[in-house]
């Protein structure tokens, strides 16, 4: 009689049955295991596609014709502010949004950084008589610009929030919250007093 079957012999069914339990486990972990480590090597090797196949997906383009489209659009020509915030960005964008009707149309563009997520700036402009209403309760402070006008500062969604009008336009400055102490409500106000008049 070999080995195996002595053993075979001493052992109870309970321990039989343990026994194969513990290679029926055994063999569905190398199994669970053989399957997830191709994906997960793959996944290691993959990078992220750059921001210039991602972003015209979703409907940016230049800033340059975004711009055109918008005013073409209206009918009237929009003054940018000639600063940015004094943080880094890696690319930026412009997007015009044609929606159904006037009411929803605006031109955006976004400045952003592929390594610090947080660099992330937009503006965000539509006509003052499809504006954005900005309740009371919400707003943080209010500032006077150099040309008179009233400044709204807020946040909302993560980002801080610049809210003005001028010459018909209604501009909204958002900037990332994580960069708060670099970009301050008074840094957005000197951005909106560079666009001349």
């Amino acid at each position: 009689m070999n080995d195996k079957s002595a053993e075979a012999g001493n052992t109870t069914p309970k321990q039989m049955v343990a026994k194969q339990m513990t290679r029926s486990i055994s063999l569905l972990l190398v199994s669970f295991c053989m399957l997830f480590i191709p994906a997960i090597d793959a996944t290691a090797n993959d990078k992220p596609r750059p921001y210039e196949e991602i972003y015209p997906e979703i409907g940016y383009t230049t800033v340059e014709e975004a711009l055109e489209e918008f005013e073409q659009h209206f009918k009237r020509k929009l003054k940018l502010p000639t600063r940015v915030p004094p943080i880094r960005f890696t690319h930026h964008f412009g997007r015009f949004s044609n929606l159904d009707g006037d009411m929803n149309d605006s031109f955006e563009v976004t400045f952003i950084h592929d390594q610090l997520s947080e660099n992330h700036y937009k503006i965000n402009v539509r006509p003052v008589k499809y504006n954005i209403p900005i309740r009371e309760q919400h707003v943080l402070k209010t500032f006077e610009l150099k040309n008179g006008a009233l400044a709204t500062y807020t946040n909302f969604a993560g980002f801080n929030v610049l809210v003005f009008e001028r010459n018909g336009w209604q501009y909204m400055f958002s900037i990332d919250k994580r960069v708060a102490d670099k970009v301050t409500p008074e840094t957005l106000v000197d951005i909106a007093n560079s666009i001349e008049n």
